[in-house]
């Protein structure tokens, strides 16, 4: 099961590791193009700026699952490295824990978010902010798969540098 859920956690990451390439490639080219619009040829398009700032938030909150499923997600290792090591475990698998629901209270919070996104219209494109919005429950949602697929995985025999310990 085990060497099941670490299977899953690194396809899944794969995956989202490729939308975020993605998504900063597109960021990059929309950056040069506002760029060359401001100071080249006067195009005065309006929407370089806030399609960056979509595609940012989008790449951002994607990674963060990324981060979760290589165990380089912020922890409190100065602490735990204090703690006993046959205490250690249980304090590793309380903060996945404690990271799960936090990742849930996020998505649950961030559905009604998305939704209300959808009757609020972006000033320039006409469009409803729900596409943008749904960035936050879906990287939430993403990050408790992660969790609680590398959770499974280490079972709480992660070590500090994200590495299984022996």
């Amino acid at each position: 099961m085990r060497e099941t859920a670490g299977r899953l956690s690194e396809q899944l990451n794969w995956l989202i590791e490729r939308i975020v390439a993605l998504l900063m490639v597109l960021l990059v080219l929309d950056v040069w193009l506002g760029v060359i619009d401001r100071y080249l040829v006067h195009w005065q398009l309006p929407w370089p700026e806030v399609v960056a700032r979509y595609l940012m938030i989008w790449a951002a909150l994607l990674a963060v699952s990324c981060g979760i499923a290589r165990r380089e997600h912020i922890g409190l290792s100065i602490l735990i490295e204090r703690i006993p090591v046959p205490l250690r475990r249980s304090v590793l698998v309380a903060m996945d824990a404690v990271a799960f629901l936090l990742f849930l209270y996020i998505a649950w919070f961030g559905l009604s978010f998305a939704s209300g996104g959808g009757s609020r219209q972006a000033m320039i494109f006409g469009m409803t902010l729900a596409l943008p919005f749904a960035a936050i429950p879906t990287s939430a949602a993403l990050a408790m798969i992660q969790i609680f697929l590398t959770a499974i995985r280490d079972l709480g025999t992660q070590s500090l540098s994200g590495q299984a310990e022996a």
